[in-house]
C-alpha cells in the first residue's frame, strides 16, 4: 500500500474500490465515488473520536475522569428527582448509560436494567385491564408514600396532617 491509496471502510485499498472492479458512481452521474460522499452515522463519528481520544494516556485519563464527573452529576441530579413526580428514575438510567461509555461495570448494570425492564413491560402488557389499573393504583399509592415521607424528613411537615386540618 502506498501513501496515495485510498481505503475504504471495509478495508479495501487500491484500484479496485468494490469486488467486481466497477466502481461506484453517485446517482448523478457526474462520475463522483459514492463511497466517497458518504457520511458516517453519528455513532460512528463518535465511536472514531473516542477512540482517537482513548489512544492517548492522557486522553484516556480525561475521558475516564470527565465522563465519571458527568455520570455522578446527571445521577445524582436523577436520584434527588425520584421522589418527586417526573422523571427521576429515567434521568438515573441517563447517567447510567453515561457511565456506559467509560465503565464496563455501568455497560452490564445498564444491559440488565434494560432486560429485566422490557421483561417488566412485556408482562404487564400481557395483564388483563383490571390488573394494570392495580399495578398504576400500587405505584401511585407508592409514590404519595415517598413523597410524604420524604417531605416529613426533610422539612418536618406531615401532609396527611395538613392535608386533614385545612379540608
Amino acid at each position: 500500500m502506498t501513501g496515495t491509496d485510498v481505503v475504504d471502510a471495509t478495508g479495501r485499498s487500491g484500484g479496485d474500490p468494490t469486488p467486481s472492479g466497477d466502481s461506484p458512481r453517485s446517482p448523478s452521474g457526474d462520475g463522483v465515488d459514492a463511497g466517497l460522499l458518504h457520511k458516517p452515522s453519528w455513532r460512528a463519528r463518535i465511536s472514531t473520536t473516542l477512540e482517537v481520544i482513548r489512544a492517548n494516556p492522557t486522553g484516556r485519563l480525561v475521558l475516564k475522569v470527565a465522563v465519571g464527573l458527568a455520570g455522578l452529576l446527571v445521577v445524582a441530579v436523577g436520584a434527588l428527582l425520584i421522589p418527586l413526580p417526573g422523571p427521576g428514575w429515567l434521568i438515573v438510567l441517563g447517567g447510567l448509560g453515561i457511565w456506559a461509555i467509560e465503565f464496563s461495570w455501568a455497560r452490564r448494570l445498564l444491559t440488565f436494567t434494560r432486560r429485566y425492564l422490557r421483561m417488566w413491560t412485556h408482562w404487564v402488557t400481557r395483564q388483563s385491564w383490571t390488573v394494570r389499573i392495580a399495578i398504576g393504583l400500587f405505584g401511585m399509592l407508592f409514590v404519595g408514600a415517598v413523597v410524604w415521607i420524604s417531605v416529613w424528613l426533610s422539612f418536618g411537615v406531615n401532609l396527611v396532617d395538613e392535608a386533614l386540618t385545612r379540608f
